[in-house]
């Protein structure tokens, strides 16, 4: 299937902690157990490799699906701890993707669970579309976590030149115009959302009287 160029892709990735991330740039490192389609051969054991020739980005077309799939281990939503973003920005031309929605796992002896069964079996399956059609950009398929509705893995060669110079949206997921959005978003998926700022914690200690000077009569 065609993706328009004027289709919004939207991602929200870390800057800190143990893995920081950029917002255009692919991950070379995989497969992860976490991500569905990694299409990167493992290594001894199943174990993640670097592999310059494999790189992979998920997005969602909509803040929900975003915030659904990236905090879906905890289903809470951290805005400060690892300095999460969010990134709006519209692919520079037609993107080419497998539809995973339609016909074609049926068709190719596969199901609509190729969206939400076991993720080292979808990654076998991405090795194989991968290797079967080096000219698809990604894929095009149903999130697990937010209804159904659609998510686009991309895969770089060749999406990379896809990508534009600068996004439409860049800004840090405790940016306070997020503060009504991400609320409403919490409740819909039933996450929670932590406060940006928690109260200070206050002592249960009673205070302490300084004693009274002694008063000396002259």
């Amino acid at each position: 299937m065609a993706v328009h160029p004027a289709t919004r892709l939207v991602r929200v990735f870390t800057v800190a902690g143990r893995h920081p991330q950029q917002w255009d740039t692919f991950r070379r490192a995989g497969p992860l157990p976490h991500a569905r389609f990694d299409p990167h051969p493992p290594g001894p054991r199943g174990r993640p490799v670097d592999a310059p020739g494999h790189g992979v980005l998920y997005f969602g077309l909509s803040v929900r699906t975003s915030v659904a799939e990236v905090f879906q281990d905890t289903s809470i939503v951290d805005r400060t701890t690892r300095k999460p973003f969010l990134v709006v920005f519209r692919p520079t031309r037609t993107l080419r993707l497998l539809d995973l929605i339609g016909l074609w796992p049926t068709r190719a002896g596969a199901s609509q669970e190729i969206s939400s069964g076991p993720r080292d079996r979808t990654q076998e399956w991405a090795r194989a579309i991968r290797l079967a059609h080096p000219d698809l950009d990604g894929l095009w398929y149903r999130s697990s976590m937010d209804s159904g509705n659609p998510a686009v893995c991309l895969w770089d060669p060749p999406a990379g030149d896809a990508m534009p110079l600068s996004p439409d949206v860049l800004v840090q997921l405790d940016h306070p115009g997020l503060d009504l959005p991400l609320a409403r978003i919490c409740e819909e998926l039933n996450y929670t959302l932590l406060a940006e700022n928690p109260p200070a914690k206050v002592s249960e200690e009673p205070p302490v009287t300084p004693p009274t000077p002694p008063v000396h009569n002259h």
